[in-house]
């Protein structure tokens, strides 16, 4: 027995090994001694209680480029099955905030990129602001990366199939503060039921990073009332930045 457990361990290393040249230089991180079954070429990292730390800026681009090929690729969950273009993120490594909305729209799966609609130039608005912009010091995502049929809230177990990506995202952009935007964004990064208008008004941290949340752009176009309420999250964010 002791004889097919170290076979099983030595043929692991092996081809941990082998997938560790095909993506050098950003090295997967194992600790000595671990016998879990080796990744698959174009699969997530395991979850683990501390992220990896990638201390090279072309690490991190290249890390950070290697998830976005995968969620390009990826059939995860059944939103790949409708989607035209995965939308997997834009914006700039160690952004001042990531903002993470809900998911991508009609316009966004055509372009595949985020907030590239009506809520997005909006959204654009409110970061302008407050002196952020994605093209300088925001990076932009969302929880799940293919659109929901008919715009449709995105599912518990699409969210959760979708969430290592974010996770990687985060491990490779370093951002200084979280903007969640919209009831769903705020609910999965802080696993909890709250509804939006009671997590507004408190600062959260997500893996150790200040989290803000405010209301979708989206639905503020619905109802212009929720504008005042947006500011006072973005004056907020605004202060913490500068502080």
């Amino acid at each position: 027995m002791k004889d097919e457990h170290s076979l099983f361990f030595h043929y692991n290393r092996i081809l941990q090994d082998f997938q560790d040249l095909l993506y050098d230089p950003f090295r997967q991180c194992r600790k000595e001694g671990d016998s879990s079954i080796p990744l698959g070429f174009l699969d997530l990292p395991e979850k683990k209680e501390k992220a990896c730390s990638y201390e090279s800026r072309e690490e991190r681009l290249l890390g950070l480029q290697r998830i976005t090929e995968q969620i390009r690729r990826c059939s995860r969950c059944g939103l790949a099955e409708g989607r035209t273009m995965a939308v997997p993120g834009t914006g700039v490594l160690d952004p001042l905030v990531l903002v993470v909305g809900e998911g991508p729209g009609a316009e966004e799966d055509k372009q595949g990129l985020p907030f590239v609609g009506a809520a997005g130039q909006f959204l654009d608005k409110w970061l302008e602001s407050i002196g952020l912009s994605r093209k300088k010091n925001v990076y932009i995502t969302n929880i799940v990366k293919c659109r929901p049929p008919g715009n449709r809230d995105p599912r518990p177990e699409e969210a959760e199939s979708c969430f290592p990506y974010l996770e990687q995202q985060v491990v490779y952009i370093r951002p200084k503060a979280i903007l969640t935007v919209g009831r769903i964004a705020a609910q999965s990064l802080l696993h909890t039921s709250k509804g939006i208008g009671t997590l507004r008004e408190s600062l959260h941290r997500w893996k150790d990073i200040p989290l803000i949340a405010t209301y979708h752009p989206s639905a503020v176009l619905r109802d212009p009332g929720l504008k005042r309420p947006v500011w006072e999250d973005l004056k907020r964010l605004k202060a913490f930045l500068h502080g």
